[in-house]
């Protein structure tokens, strides 16, 4: 069976990498983006697109709708780790798995008690001034009434997360590709793969066993030692 031969690919290895995308979540009840349930299928009747509303564009010209869409559409605070991040921070915890590179904002890898998360599109948990740059929990963004403005200085606070036209932070981006190419072993969980520039980090993984999680196919079936196409937090739970 492909999950016993996930079991020793676990047992061989010591310097295991997981990547992985919304379908993480998906099983903590955080819709993902592009499936018939995700944020883009059920957000087609507001005015403006999701893909505008997530904008930097529309953070700085429409501030007050921006946070409105955000604050109803991003923020899950009651969503609890699934089995998927309980497994990888066990995996942590024994000395296994490096690092998890996560896609996600949410912070649950964190919650699940993972220490070395690098997160490509930042988190929720993190809010900085524009103008001072002091620091904002997420109850005050939640609390705020319309637009959060910094108690400091008055500046508007913006949420620690990469917007569609800003680009990824590079120290991360650099970390994660360093952390890939050591790695004996590569778990991608998740996601599909067609989204860039994070799709293009298992470019950098040269080793021969890429496991893929996934409920979908991926551009990268074909390179994998093993497949599941079913729920991840079910395999990682299986695997140990």
């Amino acid at each position: 069976m492909s999950i016993n031969r996930l079991k020793e690919m676990i047992q061989e290895s010591q310097n295991i990498v997981f990547f992985g995308g919304a379908g993480v979540s998906t099983e903590s009840n955080i819709p993902d983006f592009r499936s018939e349930t995700g944020l883009y299928t059920t957000s087609k009747n507001t005015q403006y697109p999701p893909e505008y509303m997530l904008s930097y564009t529309c953070f700085l010209k429409d501030t007050e709708d921006f946070y409105e869409f955000y604050k109803t559409k991003m923020i899950y605070k009651d969503a609890k780790p699934n089995d998927a991040h309980l497994v990888l921070a066990d995996l942590e915890s024994r000395g296994k798995l490096k690092a998890v590179i996560t896609q996600n904002i949410d912070g649950l890898h964190q919650m699940a008690g993972s220490k070395n998360v690098l997160e490509l599109h930042g988190s929720v948990h993190r809010n900085y001034c524009t103008k001072c740059n002091k620091f904002f929990s997420l109850d005050f963004i939640l609390n705020s009434p319309s637009i959060p403005k910094c108690s400091q200085c008055g500046g508007i606070v913006k949420p620690d997360v990469v917007l569609y036209e800003e680009g990824l932070n590079m120290y991360i981006l650099d970390k994660a590709v360093k952390y890939i190419e050591k790695a004996d072993m590569l778990i991608v969980g998740g996601t599909s793969l067609r989204v860039y520039p994070a799709a293009g980090l298992i470019e950098y993984y040269k080793g021969n066993k890429l496991v893929l999680i996934n409920k979908s196919d991926t551009p990268y079936d074909r390179r994998a030692a093993l497949i599941f196409n079913e729920s991840i937090g079910n395999v990682l739970r299986k695997s140990t």
